[in-house]
């Protein structure tokens, strides 16, 4: 990075991805911080997502990516005025690789090996030869490698203000009157991992409403119709928007769902996760589970994983034989809030 040495150097990190992707993302501008204090580091993400980088000291600016816009012009405008002299393109998007290349970023750096990439003279990091279940977020860092940045840490983080941590207290007051640990249950997944089946869900809270010391809380944003109004059970992400969903996530104690972005997001505010994960490959914990929190992860047995997953894990759900019970997950969920 002899660049660096010669005048600020200008960052711009693209993500225009689903929320747990764009979590992981979050250690980028930390690590380039803690090489290059002084730079300016910029993220590019979809407006639906912009709230997981609103108020992070690490980043200068966020650009809203909308591929319904003026893409190739518009966009192409707007990143030359930045004179940005690194961009990491995290998913690749043929779109986004020449809007790069047009914009007059020097260093660009994208993942595999595309044609596009090698016709725009993009430089990339491969996974082809690597071990297939580090991390995500680890692959992704591997881009700062590229160019002698050195992460220290892969933990996500999501910053509240002050103002937004008030609300937080608040809203947990408002839960509880005694000292009750609030236990989130969110449900849905947007078939990205696999997941239980409604059903499933529903008997876990009706085993946790048992319990006097726990304050049941389901975060869906979109509650399916099998679990709304169930006395006892608090809803408080109904319609919310992201960032008001990410306050009421950092009122929880722990959280309790399959592999997804609400998960992600605990993790990053530091809130225990017990998290339902299979061993295939591509849905592996290792590859991605929670970091940086306390964190549970329960498979199924190993025998159920390799009769329900294929041909496509992600819809593979965890209540055929050998599978995740909720007699397990209750178990696990009284052992990491240590009640007795």
């Amino acid at each position: 990075m002899k660049q660096a040495d010669e005048k600020k150097p200008r960052f711009l990190i693209i993500r225009p991805d689903r929320i747990g992707d764009v979590v992981l993302s979050t250690p980028f501008p930390r690590e380039i911080k803690s090489a290059f204090p002084d730079s300016f580091v910029a993220v590019m993400v979809r407006p639906y997502t912009e709230d997981i980088f609103l108020n992070n000291p690490h980043v200068d600016d966020i650009i809203l990516y909308d591929d319904t816009d003026n893409l190739y012009f518009g966009l192409t405008k707007t990143l030359r005025a930045y004179n940005f002299d690194y961009a990491f393109m995290l998913l690749p998007k043929e779109e986004l690789n020449w809007v790069l290349f047009f914009s007059g970023i020097k260093h660009r750096i994208g993942v595999g090996h595309k044609f596009y990439q090698f016709m725009s003279n993009t430089k990339s990091v491969f996974r082809n030869n690597y071990d297939p279940l580090r991390h995500e977020a680890d692959y992704c860092l591997d881009m700062l490698r590229k160019i002698g940045i050195y992460p220290s840490s892969l933990e996500p983080e999501i910053h509240l203000s002050e103002q937004e941590k008030a609300k937080a207290e608040s809203n947990k007051k408002n839960l509880q009157d005694t000292e009750l640990k609030v236990v989130g249950i969110n449900t849905t997944s947007g078939n990205s991992a696999p997941n239980w089946c409604v059903n499933d869900y529903k008997i876990l809270i009706e085993y946790l409403l048992k319990i006097p010391q726990i304050k049941v809380v389901v975060t869906d944003v979109d509650v399916p119709e099998e679990l709304k109004n169930i006395e006892g059970v608090i809803y408080f992400n109904e319609d919310n928007s992201l960032r008001e969903s990410i306050i009421n996530f950092s009122t929880l104690d722990l959280l309790i769902s399959a592999s997804t972005g609400p998960m992600h997001i605990a993790a990053a505010l530091k809130v225990k996760t017990l998290s339902l994960f299979t061993r295939e490959t591509a849905c592996s914990p290792l590859l991605w589970g929670p970091l940086g929190n306390e964190a549970q992860i329960l498979l199924p047995e190993e025998s159920a994983d390799m009769k329900y997953c294929f041909p496509n894990p992600k819809n593979y759900h965890f209540d055929g034989e050998g599978g995740i019970t909720p007699e397990r997950v209750l178990t696990k969920t009284v052992e990491m809030l240590n009640i007795s």
